[in-house]
């Protein structure tokens, strides 16, 4: 009895650390994902953010924002259709024949559509003010995954939403104009593209499992690459050879190291985080772009902005706290 006793109580034993053991490895790895894909969400977030001093650049050279739009994506698309042919797709995964059409369709809005309503609103309104009306995308898609997905919206990612947007505003409050013509028709420009936008970080979520990260970046692009060519083709037709021979660098820069690196960092860190956590995350955008406007255009830094992008820090840290 007392040896039956003895080796019962060492298999509990046993099996007691073995299970404190796995679930300790389990957290340290969720951890590591976690802390991960939020080094990739800001990286890409960051790069993404130089494009806008990319244009700024290319301004000085009279270059017009659908050329550099159009430049910027025929550089792009070689590579996205390389790796595309490269990347087989994986025997694991099982795609539905609806996939695709789903795929065709958050390609569309996310990387052209979103795009289009931003430079349209921009045409009517204030960058100052485009900022703040932008930055509402973690909000829709919290909202737009609790509707669809049924994604429970917890209190922590609320107070970090929160806490990043009030970061937003203070840093871009000194920039507003309420006296701009069309006013209501470039703020809610602005707001179909947050709105896009949001739906196509959701539809990333979720869609993405499904092609994995490599295939799905690679394919999105490819449709928004094809929808802005086809919009030049029958809407704009300008001269499009005539512009200096920096112009044509800059889109170059802006298609290697502010639209292919930072697409894939992008997708892996939606991935990784989810779509929620990631928008909250990408607030850091509007912030970096402030930094680094400062130290390549020569543009004012104020104390005021710099508050707010610690703000807007710490409610990304905030985001990640267990």
């Amino acid at each position: 009895m007392f040896l039956r006793g003895f080796f019962e109580y060492r298999k509990f034993y046993k099996s007691f650390f073995y299970d404190c053991n796995h679930n300790r490895f389990f957290l340290m790895q969720s951890s590591r994902v976690v802390t991960s894909g939020i080094i990739l969400a800001i990286v890409g977030v960051v790069l993404f953010s130089a494009k806008a001093v990319m244009v700024k650049l290319a301004y000085r050279y009279h270059a017009s924002v659908e050329h550099l739009l159009l430049f910027r994506m025929l550089f792009s698309l070689p590579f996205y259709i390389a790796i595309a042919f490269i990347k087989k797709p994986s025997k694991s995964l099982k795609v539905n024949p609806s996939d695709y059409l789903w795929l065709l369709f958050f390609g569309f809005i996310g990387y052209y559509l979103a795009s289009y309503f931003d430079f349209l609103g921009l045409r009517f309104i204030k960058a100052g003010l485009e900022r703040i009306i932008l930055f509402i995308y973690p909000t829709l898609v919290l909202i737009i995954s609790r509707i669809f997905l049924k994604k429970y919206i917890t209190n922590q990612q609320i107070f970090a939403i929160i806490i990043t947007y009030f970061g937003v505003v203070v840093s871009f409050w000194g920039e507003l104009d309420f006296k701009t013509s069309n006013l209501a028709i470039g703020g809610f420009l602005i707001f179909l593209s947050a709105l896009t936008y949001a739906m196509y970080i959701v539809g990333s979520g979720w869609l993405i499992p499904k092609f994995g990260t490599v295939r799905f970046t690679s394919y999105a692009m490819i449709i928004a690459s094809l929808c802005i060519i086809v919009q030049y083709l029958i809407w704009d037709r300008g001269n499009i050879v005539a512009y200096p021979i920096e112009v044509y660098i800059l889109a170059l820069l802006m298609a290697v190291f502010s639209t292919i690196i930072p697409s894939f960092m992008v997708s892996s860190a939606i991935e990784k985080l989810g779509a929620s956590n990631f928008s909250i995350v990408a607030s850091i955008g509007p912030i970096s772009t402030i930094i680094l406007a400062y130290f390549f255009l020569d543009e004012s830094l104020s104390l005021l902005q710099v508050f707010g992008g610690l703000v807007v820090i710490f409610g990304i840290y905030y985001s990640r706290k267990k």
